[in-house]
């Protein structure tokens, strides 16, 4: 690695980011790990792919810097894999080999960064803190997704109606005949949905019933 300024991640810290580094070389992860624990990032370290598939990954912000070259189980091996297991965690490669057509296949696969050895010190940080934040992001996004199946697995089946009528744009007139009931027992239902759903906008509520894949569908 080319000596950079380390400087600290900005990624928040509600929950301790962990970096998990896969290279077989101990002078490497050696190497690495004191980097990323010299800006406050938690480490740990394997030696080979299959390694790493023997522990469950973090359940905190986090990211695989994966050297492509490994023994028997290859970087995009192992990338592959996590894929196919529907893991999904941010990676970058690192390499002593790389060429235009391999970074290609690694960021066409997902992967965040690819960086040839030797690199600066700040380049991976900075890689780091790019995947850190997407990862916090998706574990975000995924959290809000649960939250909000919840609370609609709370509605009763005649507001989940509702809900999925008035996100398809009918309005509460059309939504009343549709359904044989009157248009001030739709508002009645709707403010109901609205307060349980944790919304304060219809626009909101659409993009919520788009997201669980309900909008229009009357049941």
């Amino acid at each position: 690695m080319k000596k950079g300024v380390p400087t600290a991640s900005t990624v928040p810290t509600a929950d301790e980011p962990t970096v998990l580094v896969i290279d077989d070389d101990p002078l490497t992860r050696g190497a690495l790990s004191s980097l990323f624990r010299s800006v406050g990032l938690s480490v740990r370290t394997f030696a080979s792919a299959r390694e790493l598939l023997e522990h469950p990954l973090p359940t905190v912000p986090s990211c695989l810097v994966l050297d492509v070259r490994l023994p028997r189980l290859s970087g995009f091996d192992l990338q592959a894999e996590l894929s196919r297991l529907g893991l999904k965690i941010p990676i970058i490669f690192i390499t002593g080999h790389g060429d235009i057509p391999m970074s290609v296949k690694a960021m066409k696969a997902g992967a965040v960064d690819f960086l040839t050895k030797p690199f600066r010190d700040q380049e991976m940080l900075e890689a780091v803190t790019r995947a850190l934040e997407r990862d916090l992001k998706h574990r975000r996004e995924e959290q809000s997704n649960l939250d909000n199946q919840t609370r609609f697995e709370s509605l009763t089946p005649r507001e989940r109606q509702i809900m999925s009528l008035v996100t398809a744009g009918l309005m509460n007139k059309e939504v009343a005949f549709r359904i044989g009931i009157s248009e001030m027992t739709v508002k009645i239902h709707r403010g109901h949905v609205m307060r349980k759903m944790g919304t304060k906008s219809l626009a909101d509520l659409v993009l919520i019933a788009e997201n669980l894949g309900i909008r229009g569908q009357e049941k």
